[in-house]
């Protein structure tokens, strides 16, 4: 296999173990020169210390790029207006942020005339497809480094090892082999003992929520504002995304809001296992689909739920900049055009309950529903509604019972008449 050349590379940059090895190994190994890509999504870093630490280790420039509000507006929202949860658990944190930081890093790499990107994902990983999907799709003509599929480092260990032989400084330390990774939607887990199954998790992995048993004794409502599907404000105070979702991380996290620990299956063919905190995700899932519950249509609610599904696929599997993504974004936008109101739900001990809905908008009729006397719906017409409805069943339950009929007919007249023997010929007997 040829190698690659490249000249000028933009590396996504997180300042991390991983990345912080890359600008060197990419000099040393290509003799390249090297942007770093630093993106904020909201992982509350020291950003101006992670540039001063990309140029220090060798890295021409270094951009930094403040996505927050893009990264929930254009992809954490629409994903929540999916109802998209992944395997019916995780609400794809780390999936929604790879699309958003890839868009950024090719900004960067056309900022800076380069003519090759890498990212320093594993070659095991879900991540890897997720990068270089949104590069096929921006940026066919850039070259794509892979280091972790190149280099002679197999090992979290093997990291440590190469930046203390460079005197690269990196965070943590090879004996807490925990990877995490945070951003505004959530923060994951990976690595360590968690790569055992049968371990349960330590309960140190914990930077969104507390322990069940610390969060309050008492519970807390708060109200969800939305407008056409999109979360607006909170106990009647309008906020940016931002803020909304840091508040809401806060309040639901305190009541250990939004933690699982999972084994999932990933793009590449096998199970891994994480722990997720996602305490707004979650909070905001729950409200939006009791929202719905008042008003979307059943047609429209049955149909809504198999585009979830689909779209928490395409999400996980790096399929972001697809043309079915914003097909499916068109419908859901239509579909939410009534999904404006309030929703409260209540906070307890690991729980986000709803409890109340109301939209200006909403299908729910008290008159029509009410078991006591009214003056709109006639009882009566029921009976005639439920014979044209049934009329299938009924129509094949009689072909049914008739051809059972038959066929207990035709049995009974095979017995009462045995069948008649047929004299053959003497000449045919004796021949």
């Amino acid at each position: 296999m040829t190698k690659v050349t490249a000249k000028r590379v933009a590396l996504a940059y997180s300042g991390g173990l991983d990345t912080s090895v890359m600008i060197t190994w990419l000099r040393e190994h290509y003799g390249c020169e090297v942007v770093a890509a630093v993106v904020d999504v909201g992982q509350r870093e020291d950003f101006e210390a992670i540039r001063e630490k990309a140029l220090s280790t060798g890295a021409i420039g270094c951009r930094v790029v403040d996505l927050r509000e893009r990264f929930l507006t254009e992809c954490a929202f629409p994903a929540l207006k999916a109802g998209a949860v992944y395997e019916g658990r995780y609400l794809l944190g780390t999936s929604l942020a790879r699309s958003v930081i890839a868009a950024a890093q090719v900004e960067v790499a056309r900022e800076f005339d380069c003519d090759a990107v890498a990212h320093g994902c594993t070659g095991k990983g879900n991540d890897q497809v997720r990068f270089e999907l949104a590069y096929q799709a921006l940026a066919p003509d850039l070259t794509v480094i892979a280091p972790w599929r190149e280099w002679e480092i197999t090992s979290r260990e093997d990291a440590f090892a190469y930046a203390a032989a460079r005197d690269i400084p990196v965070p943590g330390s090879p004996r807490k082999l925990y990877s995490i990774d945070r951003n505004l939607w959530h923060t994951s887990f990976e690595g360590g003992i968690l790569e055992d199954p049968s371990a349960a998790a330590p309960d140190e992995l914990r930077e969104l929520t507390v322990a069940p048993a610390e969060a309050p004794d008492e519970p807390e409502d708060v109200v969800i504002s939305f407008q056409q599907g999109v979360p607006v404000g909170l106990d009647g105070v309008a906020l940016d995304p931002v803020e909304l979702v840091q508040r809401l991380n806060e309040r639901a996290g305190a009541h250990s809001v939004g933690r699982v620990d999972l084994v999932e299956n990933r793009l590449v063919g096998m199970k891994s296992r994480g722990v997720y905190e996602t305490p707004a995700g979650t909070v905001l899932l729950a409200a939006l689909a009791d929202l719905e519950s008042i008003t979307l249509d059943r047609d429209t609610a049955g149909f809504k739920r198999g585009v979830a599904d689909r779209y928490a696929e395409l999400v996980y599997q790096g399929l972001w900049f697809s043309p079915l993504r914003p097909a499916f974004d068109a419908f859901l936008d239509e579909a939410h055009a009534t999904s404006t109101g309030d929703v409260t739900v209540r906070l307890f001990k690991g729980l986000a309950t709803p409890v109340a809905r109301t939209s200006p908008f909403s299908l729910y009729r008290e008159d029509l529903a009410t078991f006591e006397e009214d003056s709109v719906y006639d009882q009566a017409d029921a009976g005639g509604f439920i014979r044209l409805w049934g009329l299938p069943s009924s129509l094949a339950a009689r072909v049914r019972a008739g051809a059972a009929a038959s066929v207990t007919e035709l049995a009974a007249h095979s017995v009462a008449t045995p069948p008649q023997r047929v004299a053959r010929p003497m000449a045919a007997v004796r021949g």
